[in-house]
């Protein structure tokens, strides 16, 4: 840990705040988690252990839901105006604004993603993310609704927050996510506990400092480290929590609603995703073949949505798979702090095995690696980006989640109408996103209907902003993130009706 303070690429602010103590957010306090347990957090770059944080378990989870459920039912939380709490939530993206580059640092510190990357996507979306949601609190409208009953009623409906609310969040965007999650809970008068993820803690618990700064009454956001059996499982069915707000795979995602069926608390999922990016012929190849690239290979390819299933027609399938391969094979590999790198490593051993494993069963199947496929360098968790040709639809790296810069090309016949192209881009148990590539607007706007996912993108691919709302159908997911439909997840809607 102290080598990690020279590294002249990290600030002294960011690696004094890495090798100081680190504690969780509970009842407003910062405390060590009552058993006085720790674990080791590392850096993705080269397999070190950078820092320990306390390992939350059954005994935190409920002190933190204690607190949240006081300070929802009876603290000042409950009393202050949309206005005032519109305020605070404003004051905190201020400080994190003000923070910007050491929140950089510790992303690509602790996730390994580039530092650039950070600074232009994870960082500033988070800050607006809190913005937008921010304003509003002071729009949460109901209705007045004429009654066929006659004219001697007034109905009308009001929204009101759901109540506590338990999330948890993934380690792909830790510091996006925990805005994502954060922002429309606060917004809507909500109470959280929200548990990090273990393998990234460091820009949650910095985040934790700055909400104690903007003023948040004590309870209003409790902050935890741990794992998902210590800490995630008791959230999940605790008695006292109102709903939860989960991000990760679909396999914890189905625990999550299982465990929900204790109180019948709401949950809303944000999970796997098998996403296609279909490459028509009359498409500009130069721009599709980079979006095509980036899709899968942004963010170490550890997005939900990443284009990791490639479709391009017959007739431009070669020089699609080429054009992938040979970005490929120049992207610039490295530590994240590295200023000059465009893709950094894998988050964690175990996630590192579990990328060259999909790799190794493609190529025991029969399939055929076109570009990548190997570890880059023996330290840290690197992978390099990787595009597998001559797959069957019933290979595992076809079917399943890979999480890592891994692409598998198929092509799709010039006879193929627009109906069977749909069925084999739906071919999925997922339902997340897609992305379209092509000059003819009615095939864009064709395939967007046909094609059963919460996003379509046309000729992009990973667009992301606050206002537009991010889900997915299937085995993706239920309800969604962002936008004004987020607030329908930390709301409850009451009909009041008066007879006159």
């Amino acid at each position: 840990m102290a080598t990690l303070a020279l590294d002249p690429r990290l600030s002294t602010v960011t690696a004094s705040f890495v090798n100081g103590k680190h504690s969780m957010l509970i009842d407003g306090q910062f405390v060590s988690a009552a058993s006085g347990k720790t674990f080791p957090v590392y850096n993705p770059a080269d397999g070190e252990v950078i820092c320990e944080v306390p390992e939350a378990e059954a005994a935190d989870a409920d002190r933190a839901v204690r607190a949240a459920r006081k300070a929802f039912d009876s603290g000042p939380w409950s009393k202050m105006t949309p206005s005032e709490r519109s305020r605070m939530i404003w004051k905190l993206a201020d400080l994190f604004e003000q923070h910007a580059e050491e929140f950089a640092e510790l992303e690509s510190l602790d996730n390994g993603k580039p530092v650039s990357v950070a600074r232009v996507a994870d960082v500033p979306l988070a800050v607006d993310l809190f913005r937008y949601m921010g304003g509003w609190s002071t729009k949460l409208l109901g209705n007045t609704i004429p009654l066929s009953a006659g004219l001697n009623f007034h109905a009308y409906t009001m929204r009101e927050p759901i109540g506590v609310v338990a999330q948890i969040i993934p380690w792909n965007f830790p510091l996006l996510m925990a805005a994502w999650k954060l922002g429309p809970a606060l917004a809507t008068g909500c109470t959280v506990v929200l548990k990090l993820a273990e393998q990234t803690p460091l820009s949650g618990l910095r985040l934790a400092e700055l909400i104690q700064e903007a003023g948040f009454p004590a309870g209003v956001v409790n902050i935890l480290t741990g794992f998902g059996e210590g800490a995630g499982a008791p959230l999940a069915q605790h008695d006292l929590v109102d709903k939860v707000a989960f991000t990760g795979s679909t396999e914890v995602g189905k625990l999550i609603a299982k465990a929900a069926t204790g109180n019948l608390k709401k949950v809303t999922l944000e999970l796997g995703g098998k996403s296609p990016a279909i490459i028509f012929p009359d498409a500009d190849m130069d721009v599709a073949i980079a979006g095509a690239a980036s899709a899968v290979f942004f963010n170490q390819g550890q997005c939900c949505c990443a284009g990791s299933r490639l479709l391009a027609h017959d007739s431009v399938f070669d020089q699609v798979v080429e054009g992938v391969s040979n970005i490929a094979g120049r992207i610039r590999m490295g530590p994240g702090l590295d200023p000059a790198t465009e893709l950094g490593p894998l988050v964690s051993q175990e996630q590192f095995e579990r990328v060259t494993g999909y790799i190794d069963s493609g190529t025991k199947q029969g399939a055929k690696i076109a570009a990548g496929g190997k570890r880059h360098t023996d330290r840290g968790y690197f992978v390099q980006p990787t595009v597998i040709k001559d797959v069957k639809p019933d290979m595992k790296v076809v079917e399943e989640e890979i999480f890592g810069p891994v692409v598998t090309a198929q092509s799709f016949s010039t006879d193929a109408d627009l109906e069977r192209l749909a069925a084999q881009a739906n071919d999925t148990i997922y339902g997340l996103a897609a992305s379209v590539w092509t000059r003819d607007i009615s095939t864009a706007h064709k395939m967007a209907r046909k094609i059963r996912a919460g996003t379509v993108w046309v000729n992009c691919h990973n667009v992301f902003d606050a206002a537009l709302p991010f889900g997915g159908y299937k085995q993706s997911g239920w309800g969604r993130e962002m936008g004004a439909e987020v607030l329908n997840n930390y709301t409850e809607l009451k009909a009041v009706t008066i007879k006159l």
